[in-house]
């Protein structure tokens, strides 16, 4: 019975994790406030760092707002028989899309530094230097929230892609509210006026490598195509390890983070039951769904 139930319910997997929302959620609140005082701060004072920041912030609040949802979305439709494969690429079309996103806001931002060097204003820099230290304390606070937790997750949310964006995202934001700081400095101290755009132009730099690396590594998992040549060898050598069995058909794909399917067919002079060949590939806890067609090779 207990083998004829995982036969049936086989199809079901891709989790989800409760505290990975309710963390990315906070995160969303205290970068939502965060990034409403810069860009207001940073357009009152004229600080093209300070308001590149504030861009900077909002497009990953944008982002963790959609990994909220995607987080939400396969919850809710965790049992749902549509998703033949469950709910784990939901994640990474939701990172496909604000990778998009992303890359039109540094256009944007890129655009705004470059009239300020043909046009400079000028900065207060009090106010804007204050919000800046701000916005560094809250990315900060943000990046330990995401990325504290015991050894007994580790593996799984080093596998969801979700959390782990999430984090590269604040740690981003810090990174860019310290180069706000320094154009700031620039200014107040040495006249360096130049030196605000240009960093405002290296704030846009760092949003178009985040979205580039977001959009080819999603677009790599929407296609089936993000499983690395070690992973396929491996489940092959499993496989063949057994008897005379050798696999004349492979394919492997990623249904969403960790999660693996493979379908595979396997020539052998002493065929065995299906389940035999699942149990060989039962300690590679990635593959969740398999798929398997035995052929008898002639004598």
């Amino acid at each position: 019975m207990e083998q004829m139930d995982r036969l049936i319910h086989g199809h079901r997997f891709g989790g989800h994790d409760d505290r990975a929302e309710s963390r990315t959620r906070w995160v969303v609140l205290l970068t939502g406030c965060t990034m409403i005082a810069e860009i207001v701060v940073g357009w009152l004072s004229g600080s093209m760092a300070l308001l590149a920041d504030g861009w900077h912030m909002g497009t990953h609040m944008f982002a963790l707002g959609i990994a909220v949802f995607a987080y939400r979305f396969a919850r809710h439709n965790r049992d749902n028989p549509a998703f033949t494969f469950g709910t784990g690429k939901v994640g990474s079309l939701a990172g496909f899309t604000s990778s998009i996103v992303l890359g039109l806001v540094a256009l944007a931002v890129a655009w705004e530094s470059i009239s300020r060097l043909v046009r400079p204003i000028e900065i207060q820099f009090g106010t804007a230097f204050l919000v800046a230290c701000i916005g560094l304390v809250v990315n900060l606070a943000s990046a330990v929230m995401l990325g504290s937790h015991d050894e007994a997750e580790h593996d799984h949310d080093h596998h969801d892609h979700n959390l782990r964006a999430a984090f590269l995202h604040v740690v981003a934001d810090a990174l860019t509210s310290v180069l706000a700081m320094v154009a700031l400095l620039g200014v107040r101290f040495w006249k360096m006026v130049w030196l605000d755009p240009v960093i405002g132009l290296v704030g846009a730099a760092l949003i178009t490598v985040w979205a580039v690396g977001l959009l080819r590594e999603t677009s790599r998992t929407l296609l089936d195509a993000g499983v690395d040549a070690g992973t396929v060898a491996e489940i092959k050598a499993r496989i063949e390890s057994d008897s005379d069995s050798r696999v004349s058909d492979l394919h492997v794909w990623s249904v969403g983070g960790d999660a693996l399917s493979v379908a595979v067919c396997i020539v052998t002079r002493n065929p065995r039951p299906s389940e035999h060949y699942r149990d060989l590939l039962s300690s590679l806890p990635r593959v969740k769904h398999s798929t398997i067609e035995v052929v008898k090779a002639d004598a």
